[in-house]
């Protein structure tokens, strides 16, 4: 006769959420941000953020190549979903230690009211109402390779050039942000 296996001292995984949105911007429920992203992806809330230095520098990260909405692609700082009833501001603190490794200070709101909708070739699609932050450092980045391939400063002027030069590495978002920064 087997004995029977201790109970399990691991805490189970959570199940991150995304919370869902009504046209209005509402929330309306949530969704495992596992199965939020696909080809009739609901309306959800996010947030992104611009990690900016006294330079006039910002930090670009390169999405890790496991990622399920354009991998690869460089793009803003870092991103991610407010879970349900999380300030906006805690879920920065919180993606920033997640995804960077760091912990940011003066986060401040940029363009609260961006929305965007885009399509990737194989039909997966974003559709988000994502406030637009920036912060500055409190340490030097030590991404998460799961989320972050890459990383690099670039002055503003230098990013503006190279997206008008060509668009193609970098993300939707960041293409259509990009110009709202400086309105």
């Amino acid at each position: 006769m087997t004995a029977p296996l201790p109970p399990s001292t691991t805490a189970p995984a959570t199940v991150e959420l995304v919370v869902l949105l009504d046209e209005d911007g509402t929330p309306c429920g949530t969704a495992p941000k596992a199965e939020v992203h696909h080809a009739d992806t609901p309306l959800h809330l996010a947030f992104s953020c611009w990690i900016l230095d006294a330079e006039g520098r910002t930090l670009l990260t390169r999405r890790a190549d496991v990622k399920k909405t354009w991998p690869g692609a460089w793009t803003n700082s870092f991103c991610g979903h407010p879970g349900p009833g999380e300030d906006p501001v805690d879920a920065v603190h919180r993606r920033a230690a997640d995804e960077l490794g760091v912990r940011v200070t003066d986060v401040q709101p940029l363009v609260p009211d961006f929305r965007y909708r885009a399509v990737m070739p194989d039909g997966t699609v974003e559709n988000e109402i994502c406030p637009v932050f920036s912060a500055r450092l409190l340490d030097e980045p030590a991404p998460d390779p799961d989320e972050v391939g890459d990383w690099r400063w670039s002055p503003m002027h230098e990013l503006r050039r190279d997206v008008a030069a060509d668009p193609a590495p970098f993300s939707p978002w960041l293409l259509e942000q990009l110009p709202q920064l400086d309105a």
